[in-house]
């Protein structure tokens, strides 16, 4: 199964040494060229730098034609391409954090998977301990309710 990937789940899940479950959970991850630009940009943490430009081969960059749509416009170009390119190769999910970002995609028919989500799905799996990857994740400047990691925190005692 292939799924695209919008920039900031990815980001997050390479700086908490967390990217390879990508791969077990989805197999083929698919990224725009906005996508791609972002995490190799000289404002993206040299880690995620480093790791986007020598990516391992589970990970494919794919142009996506430009789009004008005026529910689009209200996200970032990420975003756009990411949710173009999901509708494009019919992905069973495509991974994104930002509330408007999800909210358009699913208003698409897309089924949305975030960050947390593939936290969850792979503890439930157990592929990681989730309390071990939430405490990371604070360690980094991830922005979701502190209540939100303590419920699914719990949820995983």
């Amino acid at each position: 199964m292939s799924v695209v990937s919008n920039t900031t789940p990815l980001n997050y899940l390479i700086l908490i040494g967390r990217a390879e479950i990508l791969r077990v959970l989805y197999e083929l991850i698919i990224i725009p060229g906005a996508v791609f630009e972002e995490l190799t940009s000289h404002n993206a943490p040299k880690l995620v730098r480093d790791w986007t430009l020598n990516k391992p081969d589970w990970v494919r960059v794919q142009e996506t034609p430009i789009i004008t749509d005026s529910i689009l416009d209200e996200i970032q170009i990420g975003e756009r391409q990411a949710i173009v390119r999901a509708q494009e190769i019919r992905s069973e999910f495509i991974i994104l954090d930002d509330r408007r970002a999800r909210r358009i995609a699913q208003d698409q028919g897309l089924n949305v998977i975030g960050t947390l989500g593939i936290l969850t799905i792979a503890a439930e799996k157990g592929l990681i301990n989730l309390s071990e990857a939430l405490d990371d994740l604070k360690t980094t400047n991830f922005r979701v309710s502190s209540s939100l990691l303590e419920s699914l925190a719990d949820q995983d005692r």
